[in-house]
Order: C-alpha cells, then structure tokens, then sequence
C-alpha cells in the first residue's frame, strides 16, 4: 500500500531585515520560489533585525503582530516596499501600513509599546547569529547557507536545485 498523504513540504529559512533595500529586491525571487512549489515549499520569514536600520526591529515586532491578525505575508511585502520611507518616517509607517491592509493599528501600537513579539524576534535574531548569518536576505535550505545581501545572482536558481533534489 503506499502513501498518499504529500511529502511534507520543503523548508526556506529567509532572514530579514524589514527595512533592508535588499531584502525587498529579494521578494521577487521569493515569490516566484512560492509561485513555483505552491504548497510543496514552506517560506519562513526569520528575523533578524540590522543594527544599522533603526526601525527594523520595531518592524519585526510589527510583522509578528501582523501574523497574529492573519496578514503575515502581506505586511512584510507592503513593509518592505517602503523601506526608505520607514526609515524616514520610523514607527508611525509601520501604524500606517496596519491601517492600509485594514489591521487593527492600535492594537499594532500597543504591541510594539508593551512587546509581546520581542521573545520572536530576539530568538530568530540569536539562532541567526547562532548559525553564522551576518547580513540580509539570507537563504537557509537543507542546511545550506546562502549571503543574498552580496549577491543575489544566481541563488534562486541554486535554491531551486535544492528544493527539486528535496523534492525527488
């Protein structure tokens, strides 16, 4: 008899800073990634916030905030569409983007005065530095690290080999 239950779905770890220019240059080769293997490749959108962006971890926290009110994805590409504005214009954006996406922005407020999201984005932050990530996007599949704040050249298409070989 054999199972025909799916494959459980391959993992991209992809460490992010949400107010890295690189990090959003990186969303169309995510997307297509998503595109690609739908439902047989799970993105997981790690945190970790540069020192150098000062708004980027109160952006993290908001992003966890915004997967609690369901819009996890959407948040993170409307962010990050946005990155020189937010460092302009700091928290307020990140309300107004809530509000944009028909979130509840005061209970984003509350969330980023009382930190409910802090433990998240302090454990991705650690298990980054942990498994020797030092700049954003990078890519983590099947063990393999990849620096996309250098280069993206060429990733997508060496995490697609991966994810194929995973998948045959």
């Amino acid at each position: 008899m054999t199972d025909s239950s799916p494959a459980r779905p391959v993992v991209l770890d992809v460490w992010c800073d949400l107010q890295c220019p690189d990090c959003h240059a990186a969303l169309d080769d995510i997307r297509a990634l998503c595109e690609r293997y739908r439902d047989r490749l799970d993105v997981h959108l790690r945190h970790f916030p540069l020192e150098k962006n000062k708004h980027a971890y109160a952006a993290a926290q908001a992003a966890e905030e915004a997967v609690d009110q369901g819009k996890g994805w959407p948040y993170v590409e409307a962010v990050l569409a946005r990155t020189a504005e937010l460092a302009a214009a700091g928290e307020p954006l990140l309300l107004e983007v809530a509000a944009e996406l028909g979130l509840d922005a005061e209970e984003f407020d509350t969330a980023l005065i009382d930190g409910r999201h802090l433990l998240i984005v302090d454990a991705d932050q650690a298990e980054g530095k942990a498994i020797g990530v030092t700049g954003t996007p990078t890519y983590v599949i099947d063990g393999e690290r990849f620096d996309g704040g250098k280069s993206q050249e060429g990733l997508r298409e060496r995490i697609e080999e991966i994810v194929d070989r995973l998948l045959a």
